[in-house]
């Protein structure tokens, strides 16, 4: 995995998050809240769940083990998500801009939640991220369909294409 791919892959999974987000942002709150009965109850849990794995990782990627995601109860609202959201995404692609063959390459450890200490290149916990993101924002896409909403399109295909037809800079 090369430090490009690294960063379209973050690219990608930001423009997913916040195209989801905008998605969500079409619902009541009492949608947007609403006990559906999936992995996570709720979209607003679903996202928060995202967000909040995104969150951990970035921090083990620092070399910190956090020992708890943030409460998804703190976001009242899709906007609160996303000005939280927007502030970390921020933090994530830094980092993921930075990064170097070397870095990428290099032997992380951290302390998982559950399931005790792991340790593998920071490549491969980058991946899962992505990976992850992707995985739950198809359970949104559900939910959404679930409350009537307008399904979103987030395949990685979507968002080659989209970037082919921008203007160069």
């Amino acid at each position: 995995m090369s430090p490009d791919e690294i960063r379209t892959l973050f690219d990608y999974n930001a423009w997913a998050n916040r195209r989801s987000l905008d998605a969500a942002e079409k619902l009541t709150g009492e949608q947007f809240t609403r006990q559906m009965g999936s992995s996570f109850s709720s979209v607003r849990d679903t996202l928060a769940h995202i967000y909040g794995a995104e969150w951990i990782w970035l921090e083990r990627f620092q070399g910190h083990s956090p020992s708890a995601l943030p409460n998804a109860s703190q976001f009242i609202d899709v906007q609160t998500l996303r000005n939280t959201w927007s502030v970390h995404e921020e933090r994530l692609l830094k980092f993921a801009g930075g990064l170097t063959q070397s870095d990428l390459d290099r032997q992380m450890e951290y302390k998982t939640l559950k399931f005790g200490v792991y340790s593998n290149p920071l490549w491969q916990s980058m991946l899962h991220v992505v990976n992850h993101g992707t995985y739950h924002r198809g359970q949104v896409t559900t939910l959404l369909r679930q409350l009537g909403a307008q399904p979103i399109l987030l395949d990685l295909m979507h968002f080659y294409r989209e970037c082919a037809t921008r203007p160069k800079v």
